[in-house]
């Protein structure tokens, strides 16, 4: 059994910052969510096959920027591969 995560106010907001500041597209309002997630709830690595939108090396320093401004660490935004590389 997994514990799961809130959607809470703070996770609401983190997630608007990212979109609306560009570091994430309006499209992708629920990957902006994933990693707000993980941030709020202090999560150290966030695990995603999702290159485009959210383990994107252009957009991993906007989105450890953006969610630091909000006062929370970002997780380690990575795929399965690049976490289990030996």
């Amino acid at each position: 059994r997994l514990p799961q995560v809130a959607i809470t106010d703070s996770v609401s907001r983190v997630a608007l910052v990212l979109v609306e500041r560009g570091a994430v597209p309006r499209e992708a309002e629920v990957d902006a969510a994933h990693i707000a997630l993980a941030a709020v709830h202090g999560l150290e690595y966030l695990l995603t096959w999702n290159c485009k939108h959210i383990a994107n090396a252009d957009k991993r320093v906007a989105i450890e920027e953006l969610c630091r401004q909000q006062g929370f660490e970002p997780p380690v935004i990575c795929t399965p591969d690049e976490l289990f590389e030996e």
